[in-house]
């Protein structure tokens, strides 16, 4: 029995224990980064909250967080820096955005990036977006709204918009490296704009008025050509993009009636199949889209009782969206030459073989690339009303 128990003793000398634990009041918890790119260093933003103000029973009704920037020639040098203004050191692992400058997207985002894969305290799951027309540190240093902490309402904003609207796509980290290394495809990244006066923004009156003198909107997708942006998507390729890629979890989409006027198809379903094949030794691709929806309003009198109205209009759906992709994969293919849709992703399950002959290849491949688009649209519900009033007004 007693050597059992010097045997315990023993082997609980070389227990580790939490030898490296940290005490919240030794971190600045950073929930928003930003990179830039000045001249020939990286400038790095980090938004980072305020304990005292978001705690429950303190807070002064000051800023709930606050926004320490640094430069470096890189950007660990950087984040290293900003403990010359910070008494704590910068913790990003409640990380919820990233948000890179345009001009540093122009230039390159992979070496950048490396940082945070690399980093063991970062968890990969906040997401990346691209600041459009602005910098990342502009973007950081906003005021917000609904959501006191700037960093939350981006990470919100983008979830709801993604699940209520096919104009906007998240992407974390891991995502994000693995379309920037495939061979198949290219990386697209959701753009945030600044919407007003960037002074008055950063200040505490923003907030203090029903219409804030500057607010943070996502915009359309930036697409990508290996790690360098190259572009910006319009809105209908932006949606078109959502269908192809089987991103769409709801949105709704405007149509004109038979006649005249205006309907509006709210989609609660969507699923695309793409399938690649090889044509005469020239690679294409067949999309398929399942689209389920409901009437979600009606601009126009028609019956919609009527079962031959509601095949109508899912044929007048069917054919705009059919033109809407097609007219966006045209001008994605022609303008930026970037397969952000995984076209060859597609090639490579279906034919391994013909695709290790053109990979290498890809760009021009993917140019003269042929894409054959199918919609299939079922109407299930036409709301609570069997008829719309607007035949009963009086003209």
């Amino acid at each position: 029995m007693k050597k059992c128990i010097f045997g315990i003793l023993f082997f609980s000398l070389f227990l580790s224990g939490c030898w490296d634990r940290r005490e919240l009041n030794q971190l600045a918890i950073a929930v928003a980064i930003g990179f830039d790119k000045v001249d020939d260093e990286y400038l790095v933003s980090a938004q980072v909250v305020v304990p005292s103000e978001i705690s429950a029973k303190g807070g002064t009704g000051s800023s709930q967080v606050t926004l320490f920037t640094a430069s470096g020639e890189t950007v660990y040098e950087a984040f290293r820096k900003m403990t010359k203004e910070s008494p704590r050191k910068i913790y990003p692992g409640h990380l919820q955005i990233l948000v890179i400058g345009e001009g540093l997207a122009q230039e390159g985002i992979s070496e950048s990036l490396d940082v945070l894969s690399r980093d063991y305290e970062v968890r990969p799951d906040f997401y990346v977006v691209v600041a459009k027309e602005i910098s990342a540190t502009e973007i950081l240093n906003v005021t917000t709204t609904i959501e006191s902490v700037p960093a939350n309402k981006m990470f919100k904003s983008l979830n709801v918009s993604e699940k209520a609207w096919a104009g906007t796509k998240s992407i974390n980290l891991d995502e994000l490296i693995s379309d920037l290394i495939s061979d198949g495809k290219e990386a697209a990244i959701t753009g945030i704009r600044l919407i007003g006066d960037p002074k008055v923004g950063s200040s505490k009156q923003n907030v203090e008025s029903i219409t804030p003198a500057a607010n943070l909107r996502y915009d359309h997708l930036a697409v990508f050509k290996g790690d360098k942006l190259v572009g910006w998507l319009t809105e209908d390729e932006t949606v078109a993009f959502s269908f192809i890629s089987n991103t769409v979890k709801s949105t709704v989409r405007p149509i004109s009636c038979p006649k005249e006027g205006k309907a509006t198809i709210e989609i609660i379903r969507s699923k695309a199949e793409v399938k690649g094949n090889i044509n005469n030794g020239k690679p294409e691709v067949d999309v398929n889209v399942k689209v389920e929806g409901n009437i979600g309003s009606v601009e126009c009198k028609i019956n919609i009782n009527d079962l031959e109205t509601i095949a109508e209009l899912e044929k007048i759906y069917e054919k705009r969206a059919e033109e809407i992709a097609n007219d966006a994969f045209e001008s994605i293919q022609k303008q930026f030459n970037a397969d952000i849709f995984g076209f060859g992703e597609a090639i490579h399950r279906s034919n391994p073989k013909e695709w290790n002959k053109m990979k290498n290849n890809w760009d021009e491949e993917f140019s003269n690339l042929t894409m054959n688009y199918n919609v299939d649209l079922e109407i299930l519900r036409t709301g609570t009303i069997n008829k719309t009033f607007l035949k009963e007004i009086k003209e």
